[in-house]
């Protein structure tokens, strides 16, 4: 199971946060807090994830601006399921509990992730992932709960 850590534990400087495997730093995310958008370091490997339009996108760093690996649109509000493109693979993304907030990410029916939290103040994502995919993909997967997770927060702080 991966889980995003504290922010500027586990060795990382201020404002990053760890991914960890097993309490072990695999990669790490400088999420902004009141933008869309974030780096990621997997490995030997720069991220930059963003908002382009409706879609949460995924680039290397030395990627066009204009590039996009990685994609997630939103298909049903009220259903609250998504669509996602991992370099070219199509996944679907559907609510596995609507009162934790949790996800289910299925490839052609077969389940390769889901998501959970830990911690009960300041909930974190974390993701159970199928051994076939990737780590990058599996980053991407925890900023995307990272960023719905901070809009389901700003619309229940809202009411």
């Amino acid at each position: 199971m991966l889980e995003l850590g504290k922010s500027g534990s586990h060795g990382t400087g201020k404002g990053s946060v760890p991914v960890l495997s097993d309490g072990a730093v695999v990669a790490t995310v400088h999420a902004l807090n009141w933008k869309e958008s974030a780096r990621a370091e997997v490995g030997e490997r720069s991220w930059v994830f963003g908002k382009v339009g409706r879609e949460l996108t995924g680039r290397w760093a030395v990627d066009p601006e204009d590039a996009a690996r990685l994609r997630a649109r939103q298909t049903s509000y009220w259903n609250g399921t998504w669509t996602m493109e991992l370099d070219g693979v199509a996944v679907t993304v559907t609510s596995a509990s609507r009162w934790k907030g949790t996800h289910r990410y299925t490839v052609e029916g077969r389940q390769v992730a889901e998501s959970g939290t830990t911690g009960s103040w300041n909930p974190r994502p974390t993701l159970t992932a199928a051994p076939d995919l990737s780590l990058d993909h599996a980053v991407f997967l925890l900023w995307v709960e990272l960023v719905l997770g901070r809009r389901w927060a700003a619309a229940a702080a809202a009411v």
